[in-house]
């Protein structure tokens, strides 16, 4: 796919027409400006913090929050320690309650603490939420694995990081900066260790609001495919998967909804573990040897399916059939047999 590095934008749009998976495959984000400024949670935010956090109150479960906490000198960056021999932050389960006290103490102390709470499933800990809110319907996006989260915070930094699933972003309170980069400039952002991560994501090693370009020159580069977008509360981002994106929450209170789906149904393997496993079976061999193999993925994987098989009787097409679940299974097990050796 050509990536297009500019920002798709839809002035105004009824929340229940957007049609999301056309908009991933246009290759690019795509900012929807107050899709949902009428929801519940938006209007109450602008009428009055504490009158948006006990309207979240009311739908909360009571379960403890995993609390990440940095100290001033992080600058609400939450990332490796110095040394990367472990994080820059700690982190605690806390009541909803008592997180919205110790950030309301934070701005009365003014100690540049930061706080949030990230990617907190919404149906465990605010049934109903997301139905009030962000009224997704699930049949106008093709296949599975959906999962609805929120994150709460004062000012803070999602340092740059890629997710492999397509992304919806609801601001729902205080302003969101996205700094986006197409997946062609991963070499040039410098991603970091596979694990551990401070997130669960490959971090880049760049820091974009303050780059080191003797350490990091290739970043110049990146950085002219950057593509910044401000969001306000009300406002949608919507990107495809493996796009890089820093998230920097901008005021004293935040609160984003996120959505991430495939395409593909669930039978359909995670490519991260193809990635791990061509570390195992590929990067180690001659060069040769991998501009070869490079040709076969291009050939079996990369380019129209059908090319590999038109010119064969259907009956001998094995694993070059349509996938589907049963034929999932079956190249499951191969796989695993030959993992297993």
């Amino acid at each position: 796919m050509n990536y297009d590095n500019t920002l798709h934008t839809i002035k105004a749009c009824q929340f229940n027409e957007i049609d999301f998976n056309a908009l991933t495959e246009l290759g690019r984000p795509c900012l929807i400006k107050g899709a949902i400024a009428d929801s519940p949670l938006v209007l109450k935010g602008k009428h009055s913090l504490s009158l948006a956090q006990e309207y979240l109150k009311a739908f909360y479960t009571q379960k403890p929050m995993l609390v990440y906490q940095c100290e001033a000198e992080a600058k609400g960056r939450f990332f490796y320690n110095a040394q990367f021999d472990g994080m820059n932050f700690t982190t605690n389960f806390a009541q909803l309650t008592d997180f919205f006290n110790d950030i309301e103490q934070e701005q009365q102390t003014h100690s540049n603490k930061a706080f949030y709470i990230g990617s907190a499933r919404l149906n465990d800990y605010f049934p109903e939420l997301l139905k009030t809110n962000l009224p997704i319907d699930h049949n106008n996006l093709s296949g599975h694995s959906a999962q609805a989260g929120i994150w709460l915070g004062n000012k803070t930094t999602a340092v740059t990081h890629f997710d492999t699933s397509n992304n919806i972003a609801a601001c729902m309170l205080g302003r969101r900066r996205f700094t986006l980069f197409p997946p062609t400039q991963s070499g040039n952002l410098y991603p970091g260790p596979l694990e551990p991560t401070p997130g669960g994501q490959v971090l880049s090693m760049v820091d974009i609001s303050a780059p080191d370009f003797e350490r990091y020159p290739k970043a110049r580069e990146a950085l002219k495919h950057a593509i910044i977008v401000d969001l306000e509360p009300g406002d949608l981002l919507v990107y495809p998967a493996l796009w890089w994106h820093q998230v920097e929450a901008l005021d004293d209170f935040n609160v984003m909804f996120n959505y991430w789906w495939n395409s593909t149904p669930d039978y359909v393997d995670d490519p991260m573990a193809t990635l791990l496993h061509g570390m195992l079976s590929l990067r180690d061999r001659p060069q040769s040897e991998k501009d070869a193999w490079q040709a076969l993925f291009q050939y079996y994987i990369f380019e129209d399916k059908q090319q590999a098989r038109q010119h064969l009787p259907q009956h001998t097409w094995g694993a070059l059939r349509d996938l589907d679940e049963l034929g999932s299974r079956v190249l499951r097990n191969k796989v695993l047999k030959k993992i297993n050796r």
